[in-house]
Parts: C-alpha cells; structure tokens; sequence
C-alpha cells in the first residue's frame, strides 16, 4: 500500500477567469511540480482522453493549444462509429475555456526538485471532426445552451412566466441548468471472497446503510471528502450504502474480508461542470482507496442478488436575476399550495412522455439492466412520485423519477432521477433529458392551462385521455409499485420497460420520427444518434459473446452434484438441473443451445432475435440458480 496524506498546499484547480495564455504560463512556471498536460474529451461511449504532452511543449506553443489548434489524434483511439472512419479518421480536441481544469497528481511519481507529487493539468475539451463537434460534452453544451435560449424566448413572449416567480424581465440576466449526482459504488479488499449469500442476509438485516465506517475504507472516504472540497466539489457527505458485511479483524488488527457499498455526494453545479465533476470523482475516489489497497466497482450490477449502485441525478432549473437574486424556476409562488411551476409541471410532463429517448443515454449495457430489477430498490418502471399532498414531499423510492420538495425551502425542488448508473454517460444523459424538458415546457406554456389543470392532467387515472401525454398510461403513483402490484400489473399501468439494449435503442433505430425532440436546435443529429447506437450495440454484443456467456458457462460448470445417497428427491432435483444446464449451453444433433443460439444470432446480425434470446438467457440462469439453492439446501 502507498501512504498517502491530503496536501492543502498543492494547486488542484485552474478556474475559468485564469485561462488566458499568461496566466496559465505563470501559473505553470511557479508550480513546477506539474510537468504534464492532458487534453480530456469524451466520445460517444463515455471514454475519456489523456495523452501526457511535457510542460516545456505546452508553453511552448501554449497559444496553438488555446486557441483551438489543439491535439490531433487517430480517431481509432476515440468511440466514433461511423464518423471517423477508417479512411477519415483525423480528429481534434479542443480545449474548453469555461469550466474548471484540474491537477490530477500521481503520488506514486515524486519530484525530486519540489518533494510533491507529478501533477497533470487535465484541460476538458471537445473532439471536432472535419471541424464538426462530435463528442458527449458537445452535445451537453449544445443541449445547454439551447435550452437556456428557448426558455429566454419563452419569458419574453409571455411576462406572465415571470410575474409567476415575482420578477420582471427586465431584471432576469441568465437562465442556468443545475445537476447534483449521488455517486455510489462498492469497495472490497482484492483477492478476498465474499459469498452473495451473506451480502443478502447482510442486506436482509439491514446491518450496513449508514452505518459507521472503519479502517482502511473509514479513512479513504474521509480523505476523498476532503479531496473533493480541494477541488471545489463542495462535498455535501459520504456514507454506508445498503450493501456490505462487516469485516472481519485479523491478528493484527487490520480489517480484512472488506465488502462495503458506499456513497459520496457534492453541491450543485450547472450541467457541463457538473457532469466534469463527476468523471474527475470517479478517477479520484478509485485512486485514494487503492492506494489504501481497495478496489473499486462503478459498476451497476457488481455482484448478483445484492443491491447494485446507482447515481441518481438531480435537475431543476434556476433564474439569476441583475441584483444577484436566484429563483428556482420548478417551484411553485405558493409552495404550500401548488407542487411545481408551470415550468416545472411542463418539465416533468416533458421527460416521462419522452423517457424512451432518455433512456437509452441511461441504460446502455447489459450491467445497467441487470441493476434495474424489482428487490433492489432501483426503479424499473416510467413513473413518477410527487408526493402523497402537497404538504407531504414525495419519500416513494420505487419509482423512476421523485420530486423532491420542501414546504419551507422553494430553493429545494428538483427531480431526482433514479434510473442512472455511475456508468451512465452523464453528458449524453442530461443532453436527453434538457430536450425532452424543453418539449414539455413548450406545451404546458402553450396549453395555457393553471398549476392546478397541469397536476390534473398529469395524475389523470388509466385510460383518461390528454393532450400531450398517452392516454393508456398512468404517470404518478405514492404506492410501493412492488409490493402492492404484480410484475403484469406494472408493465399495464406504467408501459413495459426495455429488458436489454436492443429494446432500449430500437426508437432510434426504426422511427426517424421519434427523434425529433433530441435533433431540435441541432443538439443531437442522425450522424451522432446513429452513431451512438452501433457503438452500444457493438459493445452489447461483444459484452454478451465475450463476459456474459463465458461468466454463465463458468457459473454452469461450478453447479456440480452434492448428494451420495440414492435419494429420490435428490435424483429427481439433479435430473432438472441438468437438463438445465444442457438448455443452456450443450449443443446437439438436434437443437441448438441458448448459448449457441445466442452466438448464431450475433453472426448473423439478427439484434431482435438476439434480444429476445437474451431475455431467455436471464430467466433460465435465474430459475437454474434457483433450484440449485433449493438442492443444496436439502443436503446435510
């Protein structure tokens, strides 16, 4: 293990008003510590660059670098499918002067002049191709910047939107999208098992949310935290989740056996910064606990049966007035009457008419639906909680989307999304959303109907029709969808939900029309739609030939048989658990296997099949699982 210590003294941060030319040069030349500079941008898959380019480089030609003659690279190095090709393959990152640049130092490399860590300032750019913006912070800039000027548009047709919130136009100077992450992830001590059985006692028992942390994991959190608030995160907490078991203490009186789920949280920001902000905390949050010898999984679904880890994003809207004032534009002038805006209602409206296009930005590999199961207090269903009156905010934590209010803070609402994953991208996620909020609030605005006629149009019951949402859907719901209907009583009232990528991306991939909210103000395009879809499609099919199927075939070869005794019960049990498994995976004469068929399916591109047969896949390794559980509980 590496002993690390937080250094006050170092510069984390190169804030947007010192990125001119001169002032990065002296701020470079007086920190010589930091000898590396590293564009970073993200494609169409969430990748994120970094190249070391040498100080003496960058200042040499650091005028070049800003002014957007930045670093050229081969497009096979960046997820661009269909965009930079083969035989176009050049592509730019270009540096982002508005947000935050970050020091990102590596504690193992030490400068021998200085005593400090190498530092590498990581500059957050954007990837052109032919001059064309192509890559996932493009598209959140984009989506942002439109948005905030069609709302502008919208105030200035109608004085009334401010008057709602007790301003003048005249006094409005700037619209801002704001988002808040919860970042969950699981953290375990390497090459040490722990069994999914005890996890979901352990979770059964509750022994684990928010409970007090120890060792090595109680002071990597606190290091994190204190790291994040040298960064400007502004860190809000970090705590248990509900996954985990208590460690076990060795002679020495170390921890080991280590399997805990954990959650950090920070303040607001508006979308690009805070979408930045979450990519820089992951690469932080995996570097401090492994240098206090832990892993870390960002993963959805990291260990089957037990809670997987989710990273619910919270949006609202807010307008920064000329006198410094700032009003949340989702809340209602009465907050003790009304539950949202008109620009709230119309946002809500917005993202749960068009979840279809959101959620293929959200969940885009198997991991992320494997997580999205009924159990795990992860949402798997389009619905909405608003809470039970207006005077009682919205606790349901079975639901897609809450909104989260307080009777005395108007500050405080905002929709919380629970759908995303730490794997999410992030940038492409929110693009989504601002598009499918900026359609609603168009038609809440243009209906010219009250706080009042919104709500009763949104909570409409089954089968009520309405102008703008489906007419045999149901939107709101207080009650647990869990536990008080079954699985065909969710998928009548709430839609039946995407089970794999397929499902997720086939609006894209068969109704050009469908897309339309996303291509408005050219925020998105057919270029980058359609090549976002054949990168998560090609990743889908190369995840389930070559981790799925493997990871099934080795689960299938560790069902071995237990009894000895000449039991009928026993045989019999045996019996259906191999015909089972020969399901799965044996191939012969006469048939092929699940897992053949899968295979077949994939060579011969045939992505409907292939869905549905992944879906069959799923239930059979469940109800294999199952029956094995039952045999080995018989034995004694």
């Amino acid at each position: 293990m590496i002993e690390f210590k937080v250094n006050p003294d170092l510069l984390f941060i190169i804030p947007s008003m010192n990125h001119s030319a001169d002032d990065i040069k002296n701020i470079l030349l007086s920190h010589s510590e930091i000898k590396f500079v590293s564009f970073v941008a993200i494609d169409l898959a969430g990748n994120d660059t970094d190249e070391k380019i040498p100080i003496v480089d960058f200042l040499d030609n650091i005028h070049n670098y800003l002014d957007g003659h930045a670093v050229q690279t081969d497009g096979s190095s960046v997820c661009l499918p269909g965009i930079a090709t083969l035989n176009d393959g050049k592509v730019d990152l270009v540096p982002d002067p508005e947000v935050v640049w970050f020091v990102d130092y590596n504690y193992e490399h030490i400068d021998m002049k200085t005593g400090l860590p190498v530092g590498t300032l990581r500059i957050p750019s954007f990837i052109t191709h032919n001059g064309e913006y192509v890559c996932s912070r493009s598209t959140l800039k984009k989506s942002a910047n439109y948005f905030e000027e069609r709302l502008l548009e919208l105030f200035d047709k109608d004085e009334s939107l401010c008057e709602a919130h007790g301003f003048k136009r005249e006094d409005l100077k700037e619209i801002n999208i704001i988002v808040a992450t919860e970042l969950e992830f699981w953290v375990n001590s390497p090459d040490e098992y722990v069994s999914s059985r005890k996890l979901t006692i352990s979770q059964g028992l509750k022994e684990s949310y928010w409970k007090r942390t120890k060792g090595s994991v109680r002071t990597a959190l606190e290091q994190t935290i204190e790291i994040l608030d040298l960064y400007g995160f502004k860190p809000e907490m970090g705590h248990k989740e509900v996954g985990g078991v208590k460690a076990s203490i060795s002679s020495s009186g170390d921890f080991h056996g280590i399997m805990e789920q954990l959650e950090v949280d920070w303040h607001y920001s508006d979308a690009l910064q805070g979408a930045d902000y979450e990519l820089t905390a992951r690469i932080l949050i995996k570097e401090i606990f492994r240098m206090h010898g832990l892993e870390v999984s960002f993963n959805a679904k990291p260990l089957p049966g037990v809670a997987g880890s989710g990273e619910h994003t919270h949006v609202n809207v807010v307008a920064y007035l000329k006198d410094g004032k700032k009003i949340n534009l989702f809340a209602p002038s009465d907050i003790k009457a009304d539950y949202l805006s008109v620009i709230g209602w119309g946002s809500l409206f917005g993202i749960m008419k068009n979840y279809c296009l959101i959620n293929p930005f959200v969940s885009a590999t198997t991991d992320a639906f494997a997580r999205l199961q009924p159990g795990f207090e992860a949402p798997t269903h389009p619905v909405v909680s608003i809470g039970k009156n207006v005077l009682t905010p919205s606790r349901n934590r079975s639901v897609l989307l809450g909104v989260v209010r307080s009777e005395n803070n108007k500050h405080a609402t905002r929709f919380e999304l629970r759908s995303p994953n730490p794997h999410t991208n992030t940038y492409l996620c929110l693009s989504a959303i601002y598009q499918c909020m900026l359609d609603g609030i168009k038609y809440a605005i243009n209906s010219g109907k009250t706080t009042k006629e919104l709500e009763n149009e949104f909570i409409k019951p089954y089968g009520a029709p309405s102008n703008y949402l489906e007419t045999n859907r149901l939107y709101r719901c207080e009650e647990d969808i869990f536990e008080s209907m079954t699985d065909e009583e969710r998928n009548h009232l709430f839609g039946t939900p995407p089970a794999t990528v397929y499902d997720s991306l086939k609006d894209f991939l068969s109704d050009d029309s469908v897309v339309d909210i996303l291509c408005a103000g050219e925020v998105f395009n057919d270029k980058i739609l359609a090549s976002y879809s054949r990168a998560m499609l090609e990743m889908w099919q190369m995840e389930l030939l070559d981790r799925v199927i493997p990871s099934n075939i080795a689960e299938l070869r560790s069902i071995t048989k237990k009894h000895v005794d000449n039991n009928t019960y026993d045989n019999d049990m045996w019996q259906d658990i191999l015909n089972m498994k020969y399901q799965l995976a044996k191939n012969s004469d006469e048939r092929f296997s699940t897992f053949g068929a899968i295979k077949l399916a994939i060579e011969n591109k045939n992505l409907s099949e292939l869905s549905k047969l992944q879906i069959k896949m799923n239930q059979q390794m469940s109800d294999l699982k199952k029956l094995y559980k039952e045999y080995c509980d018989n034995q004694v």
